[in-house]
């Protein structure tokens, strides 16, 4: 954004941040408690500032040009730097936040754990909305490009700024539908390598920690496919004999969908679960706010569900 003579407005940034956001001039009017005329007035100072139209029509919608996708995330910083700079020190006042916080997190994570964290937001903030977004088969920093003010998960983050908080220790089990043939009996390694198995990954890798443990005792499994997140491959296990692998922390939704799962005769490593956030959020009492909330959704030290008998 240019600075002219007469300075930089730096509530331009906010109104941008907002407009590419909303993706439409009347929400974020809304969003600003600002009248629709105010806001495209707003919007024609953004487009002279940055020489770019910033948002297009495409049909009956808006779209951010490919510009104002590449300083997206470096306005979100930017903003977010500045509230958390007139914040430091305060309290949040909770019943009268205006936000929209961006958690980075894996479908699954999402299944178990959205509706209680929404209705905790929804209580205690009502003016505070979430946005789930699902981990890319691509890594990007979205930390440090703003793009995402949380991260929920197995964080591994190659960003050395970011700030990243233990919670707990993840187990992989095995799952199968119901009455799979492989629930007969002793379960040995053998057995579970020789059937055929179905791995969720979001790059789309077809070997794990499974394959490496199996490989250690001279025995390889046949993987016959994968898919993007651990939900799709409950549902695909569901109606096939196919064995698939999730975490402790996923187990309830496939007890949801009826399905079993089992100890898997291998030592393999744990999952470390945690969040993640950059550090220009640290001062910020609003964002601190959510980490708490995501703190206390995953105690420190969960076992996870009981073991099936």
């Amino acid at each position: 954004m240019r600075v002219t003579q007469s300075g930089l407005d730096l509530n331009l940034l906010v109104a941008l941040d907002v407009l590419l956001e909303e993706a439409s001039v009347s929400r974020a009017a809304a969003r600003m408690h600002l009248s629709e005329p105010a806001m495209s007035r707003t919007l024609g100072r953004i487009r002279k500032a940055l020489g770019d139209p910033v948002l297009v029509r495409a049909g009956r919608v808006m779209v951010p040009t490919p510009h104002a996708l590449a300083v997206q995330g470096e306005v979100r910083a930017v903003v977010e730097r500045a509230r958390a700079l007139f914040l430091t020190g305060a309290e949040v006042d909770l019943p009268t936040l205006t936000r929209t916080f961006t958690v980075l997190a894996n479908d699954a994570f999402t299944a178990v754990y959205g509706a209680t964290l929404f209705t905790r937001v929804t209580r205690e903030a009502p003016g505070v909305r979430l946005r789930f977004l699902p981990e890319s088969h691509v890594d990007v920093p979205a930390l440090r490009e703003g793009v995402a003010d949380l991260e929920l998960g197995v964080v591994d983050t190659r960003s050395p700024e970011v700030r990243v908080e233990h919670l707990s220790e993840e187990r992989m089990l095995g799952v199968v539908r119901r009455g799979h043939p492989l629930l007969r009996g002793r379960l040995t390694v053998r057995r579970f390598a020789a059937a055929e198995h179905l791995t969720a990954s979001r790059r789309g890798r077809l070997e794990g920690p499974v394959d490496a443990a199996l490989a250690e005792q001279g025995l390889s499994r046949r993987v016959v496919g994968s898919v993007g997140t651990f939900p799709a491959s409950l549902f695909v296990l569901r109606e096939s004999d196919l064995v698939g692998l999730l975490t402790t922390q996923v187990a309830p939704l496939a007890a949801a969908l009826g399905l079993e799962t089992f100890e898997i005769p291998l030592a393999l490593p744990p999952l470390p679960f945690g969040m993640a956030w950059h550090p220009r959020h640290d001062a910020d009492p609003a964002h601190a706010w959510l980490r708490a909330c995501a703190r206390e959704l995953v105690p420190a030290g969960q076992e996870g569900p009981e073991r099936p008998r």
